[in-house]
Formats: structure tokens, sequence, C-alpha cells
């Protein structure tokens, strides 16, 4: 095999590689050909990567654990065709509104297999997720306990409805405190201290199955040991059933980046659970990113090349189809998708009229030209999340690759989309 056939890091998803003339192959499909195809940007998705990595993350649960459940934390990509992929995975659900509620029944998810997020429900939400039959809430304030009892005691017919409580231990892992969510200052759940009354109050309603206890500390964690810490500050709060323990597994957005593999991530949480809560506990994980991450990236055309101080490398997307750069500071690399290398230091712009649209700083590219296609690698978590129409963008579509094949299952927008909501 030649160094042009070797496969590519883990950055990138399963299975990509540069074929005999250096050009980018995912899921088969040559990204030149994909580009001149479904235009640009575009988010390729690799299917049969996704269900690797959650077939992985099921098969190491089962291997640790008698009891698990492993559900997916839709809000990194919620797209009704990455649904349908995981709910014939058979794993669950997690979702963070009304909307993507129904996209994830949409694309197939029993609702028992779903459990309802967020720290500002609404009445009509839940009122949506007890009318399907929603398998659990997860209750993150004293206001969802009074709304969930209310809106039971309306129905007609008498029923319950299984919950768990989310609680913010105080552990602030290390990662961006955008995405720290389980720290001693957050908006999510109860603290251990106001925890206690939350669970009496819940216990005292014939309405409400209290299952056990939920937390999730952050994203992007490349450090298991918080976990433990968390469970340490949970445990004195009763003896449950199940808890969940959010998702967290950071993925490789470079390639010097090394997060934790699957097997020592999910080991180092089932033994977290045992010496702390006992091994009769049903252990809940919820991945997102570690799901979907790597099995994506995006293609742009580079619209011009621009030499300052600095050298500038415009594409035709930007902050529109990838806002994490804007919001965290997120690092990305990039390469043209026929010429992998370097030469030419410069930062990869994008089209929006804000100084701070940067996708990718001191990317090394081998010579960007106009015309070029350019690739951002491990784009599938929170990109077409996030995707908005700032400009009057049109959002990318979602285009699927495996085997060689390639089909569009979320369409690009048009013009004409932007005028759907106008009265």
């Amino acid at each position: 095999m030649s160094a042009a056939q070797q496969p590519l890091s883990h950055v990138y998803p399963l299975g990509s590689r540069l074929d005999e003339a250096g050009r980018l192959q995912v899921g088969g499909c040559d990204v030149l050909e994909l580009a001149r195809e479904f235009g640009t940007p575009a988010y390729v998705v690799v299917p049969d990567d996704i269900r690797a990595r959650a077939r992985e993350i099921v098969a190491a649960y089962a291997a640790h654990t008698a009891s698990s459940d492993v559900v997916f934390a839709s809000k990194a990509f919620p797209c009704t065709a990455v649904y349908r992929l995981l709910a014939e995975e058979g794993i669950g659900c997690d979702v963070a509104s009304g909307g993507e509620l129904a996209m994830a029944l949409r694309g197939g998810f029993a609702p028992e297999r779903i459990h309802l997020h967020g720290n500002a429900k609404t009445r009509e939400e839940l009122a949506y997720a007890l009318d399907v039959g929603i398998g659990h809430v997860i209750v993150d304030n004293t206001h969802d306990l009074d709304l969930l009892d209310e809106l039971l005691a309306e129905r007609d017919a008498p029923r319950t409805q299984s919950i768990l409580l989310r609680v913010a231990p105080g552990v602030s892992p290390d990662t961006h405190p955008s995405i720290s969510t389980g720290g001693p200052n957050t908006k999510f759940g109860f603290s251990p201290q106001d925890a206690p009354a939350a669970i009496a109050r819940a216990q005292a309603s014939d309405r409400l199955a209290l299952q056990g206890l939920h937390f999730h500390i952050g994203s992007q964690l490349m450090d298991t040991a918080p976990f433990r810490t968390a469970l340490e500050a949970i445990a004195p709060l009763g003896d449950f059933p199940v808890v969940n323990l959010g998702g967290g597994l950071g993925v490789a957005y470079l390639e010097a980046d090394r997060p934790p593999s699957v097997e020592d991530y999910v080991k180092a949480k089932v033994d977290a659970v045992h010496d702390i809560l006992g091994a009769d506990v049903r252990i809940v994980d919820e991945p997102g990113r570690a799901l979907v991450a790597n099995a994506a990236v995006t293609l742009y055309t580079v619209q011009s090349v621009k030499r300052n101080v600095a050298t500038w490398v415009a594409v035709d997307g930007g902050m529109s189809d990838n806002l994490r750069p804007m919001l965290y500071g997120a690092r990305y690399e990039a390469q043209i998708a026929d010429r992998f290398g370097g030469g030419t230091s410069c930062h990869v712009t994008g089209k929006h009229c804000e100084s701070g649209d940067v996708l990718v700083r001191d990317a090394d590219l081998a010579d960007p030209r106009p015309g070029d296609v350019l690739v951002t690698p491990a784009t599938g978590a929170y990109g077409h999340a996030m995707a908005n129409t700032y400009n009057g963008a049109q959002r990318p579509p979602v285009v699927f690759a495996s085997g060689g094949d390639a089909r569009v299952v979320v369409r690009r927008e048009t013009h004409e989309d932007l005028f759907t909501r106008d009265v």
C-alpha cells in the first residue's frame, strides 16, 4: 500500500483514506465528487462509523456490568436519519426539548426508551411527553416536580410517571466552562444540599415514581477521575435502583488528542458505581459527542486567499454551519481534500460579517487556492445541531456516505426556505 493509500488518523471517520492520487475518500466516496454532486458546505456522515461506536459502547458496558442502558444524547446531532440509525441499534435516546422529542419519535424511538431533559421545561413540553408515554422525565428543579404532579392530576385515567432527579454534585472537570455542567454554580439540577427535600417531595407523591438519580458533570472530558468524585458526592442521598451518569467522553478533534478509550471510560464508571453504590445498581450512560463527532467531515470550497500580515483562506461557510469555534474557542484541523500536507500557515475563515468568524486558526495547508475543496474532520457533533441562517445562509445538507454510495438525508436549504415563516 502506498503512502497515499494509508488509512487516515483517528480524527476522521472509520475507513477514511487517501487514494492513489492523494484524494480523500470518506465512506468509500471521493469527497471531490461529493462536493461536485451535493455542493458545499456539506456535512458528510459515515453511518457505519456511528453504528460501530454505538456497538462498542454497548458491548463495553455489557462486559462490565449485568445491568446497563446506553442512551443517545441527541442534542449532539438531532437529525431524523441519525435518530433512525441509532434506534435500529436498540439503544435509548435523551431529548432536551419538545422538538427533539418529535424528531426522536419520527426517527423510530419507542417513547418508553426516551428520556426528557431540560432546566426550563414548558407545560406544553411536559404534557406532550406524558401524552406519548415517555420513559423517564429527568427532573431538574422543583417547578418540574410541581408541574408534573399537576399535569398528571388533570388526566382522566390515573397514572404515574417514572422520573430521575438531576443532581449537580459540585464537580468541575477540566473542560471549557461553557460545557461544564455539574459544578457548584450551574443552572442544571439540584445541589446536594437541596436534593433531599426534592427526593422527599417526589417520594410523597402517588403520581411520581422516583427511580434514581442523574448527574452530568460536563462534556469533552479527557479524565475519568471526576466521575468517582461525583458519585461520592451523591451517594449520601440514598439507595436507588438506577443511576444515570450522563455522558462526557471526550473525542479527538486534533491529531494530538488522545481521549480515553471506550473500554477505559466504561470500566472507570462501572468500577466507581460498584465500589460506591453497589453492584446491583442499573447504570445509564448518555453518550452524544462520542457517538457522532468523528463520524463526519464538513466540506467547503475556498473562495479567496488573502495575504496580509497573516494568510486568510476564506470558505463558503463558517459560523452558520460550525458555531463551536466562536462559542468555545474549539479547535479543528483542516486539509485541502486532494493535497493533504502543509506548507502555508493560515487562518481558515468563514464568509460571515464577523471578525470572529474563524473556523481554524493556524492551519497548515498545502498551497490553498480559490476553488479548492477544504475538509474539516470531527464535525458530527453540534455542527448540524447549531447550524443557523446568519447573513441569510442556507443550512447545509447532511449526506450519508457508505460503501461508495452517497445519499442526502437532509437537503440543503433554499432562499425560499428563508421565507417559510413569513406571514
